[in-house]
């Protein structure tokens, strides 16, 4: 997401932080080019002509002019603008202050993902905030939705209501709060039915569930792929109905991001979540400082932690820790390193919150960085016998062979894959020897032989060993 916008921006900025002096005209010049970057990444016109003249009014005044570095000024006079029309630097989570059950009623369109929205939701607060949650379809007009909804439930391992034939909306919302009064739950998802418009009757449903239910969260779910018609759908939404907050979902399909730019300031609604995908997990709270980060290519380090700190496992990882003071490292120890790659997003989805990355792009594009060489690596390590996994060394020709039919490579992926195994090994053997009074005293230079403060081939050198198996 964004991800147009940013180079763009980059571009600007790049130039604009190379002068030493900066002159009215440049920033009018700059300023001129954010706009027009802004309306390519399809932000809604009353928007860019809003940010764009009070960024300008803040950017020739005289305290920048006069700066020490007013290229660095004007961006972050551009950054605190961005994060203000996100929708500021406080939290957007789900607000859940309230007596339990509490509950949330999700509304939008249909096919804009409302329903497994409330299955990653569940997911989120049952996995991460430790909530008893009950899920309960309201859509009684759309074939199998109900149904759908129970297999979500099933999958994320969230109890869903009980459907019974023939209940309209209402007395199905009615039902989920008493049974979940009854059973002790914290939470009540409420997934109303959508259509392909807006009309009356949809209007007057969501009403109705909201009278009976008094929601403590409306959601609005949209789709940021329909970019202003999201906007506009959220605008209706929250003028008859009273929006809390709004989930933007298929985020990772969208390389413009107008809508997110746009529905705060259009709506005065905060977004709250965004959907990076199909799968339970796939599901970030919108945190607007860090989305300005990203924008401006200044990275999101705290979100990288933060899904490595959900992804890990943190027996795993104390198994791997003792195994790694030891020296020891073999081939199931690497496959675990790619699991936990995959879980954080992949090779590009780490880089994207790395900071600078955007002004490495050519570097980049030259290091052919592919996801799928992760999966690939995942594939040869799965053909070999546990025996292979923990003695590499006994992996010859006919091994290698075998292992590359089996698991559709080449041998000359088996060889790559083999050797950046016993770089990485070696470097572990090495620390082990080193311990931390080593380590500290040596510098890199002694872990890594004497090479500077680098691995062995470089990162992403011919043979390097980082990532492992991501660069080919």
């Amino acid at each position: 997401m964004f991800e147009s916008l940013s180079d763009r921006l980059s571009d600007v900025f790049g130039r604009l932080t190379k002068k030493g002096a900066l002159t009215d005209s440049d920033v009018a010049e700059a300023m001129r080019e954010v706009r027009l970057a802004l309306l390519e990444a399809d932000v809604a016109l009353p928007v860019v002509k809003d940010f764009v003249a009070a960024v300008k009014e803040k950017a020739i005044g005289q305290d920048v002019i006069r700066s020490v570095t007013p290229g660095q000024m004007v961006v972050k006079i551009v950054h605190d603008h961005l994060v203000e029309v996100l929708g500021g630097a406080g939290d957007s989570d789900i607000d859940l202050n309230a007596p339990a059950p509490v509950p949330i009623m999700m509304v939008g369109l249909q096919g804009s993902g409302k329903t497994t929205t409330t299955g990653k939701i569940a997911y989120r607060l049952t996995n991460r905030d430790k909530k008893k949650v009950l899920m309960a379809s309201l859509d009684t007009r759309r074939p199998a939705a109900q149904e759908q909804l129970k297999v979500l439930g099933e999958q994320a391992g969230v109890a869903t209501l009980p459907i019974i034939a023939g209940q309209n909306p209402v007395d199905i919302a009615k039902r989920a709060m008493t049974a979940a009064k009854l059973q002790g739950y914290d939470v009540v998802i409420l997934d109303t039915a959508g259509r392909l418009h807006i009309d009356e009757a949809l209007m007057q449903e969501i009403e109705a569930v909201k009278r009976e239910t008094n929601p403590h969260e409306v959601m609005l779910v949209a789709d940021s792929l329909t970019g202003q018609d999201a906007v506009t759908v959220a605008k209706q939404f929250h003028d008859r109905i009273g929006l809390t907050g709004i989930a933007l979902t298929r985020v990772d399909g969208d390389g413009r991001g107008g809508a997110a730019l746009s529905m705060r300031a259009v709506t005065g609604v905060p977004l709250k979540l965004m959907g990076l995908g199909e799968k339970l997990d796939a599901l970030e709270v919108f945190h607007a400082d860090r989305i300005a980060n990203r924008i401006l290519g200044m990275g999101d380090i705290v979100s990288l932690v933060e899904k490595a700190a959900e992804t890990i496992d943190q027996q795993e990882a104390e198994k791997m820790a003792a195994k790694l003071a030891k020296g020891k490292f073999d081939l199931d120890d690497l496959s675990q390193q790619l699991k936990q790659m995959r879980k954080m997003g992949g090779m590009q989805g780490m880089l994207a919150m790395l900071p600078g990355v955007a002004k490495m792009k050519d570097q980049l594009a030259k290091a052919n960085i592919d996801d799928k060489a992760i999966k690939r690596q995942e594939a040869i390590i799965s053909s070999m016998t546990p025996k292979e996994r923990k003695n590499p060394q006994i992996i010859q020709a006919k091994r290698k062979i075998r292992i590359a039919n089996g698991s559709g490579t080449s041998v000359q992926d088996v060889n790559k894959l083999l050797k950046q195994h016993q770089q990485m090994a070696d470097m572990m053997k090495r620390m082990a020897k080193l311990g931390k009074k080593g380590l500290m005293r040596g510098g890199l230079g002694a872990l890594f032989g004497g090479s500077g403060g680098m691995p062995p081939g470089g990162f992403g050198g011919p043979g390097g060993g980082f990532p492992p198996g991501g660069l080919k």
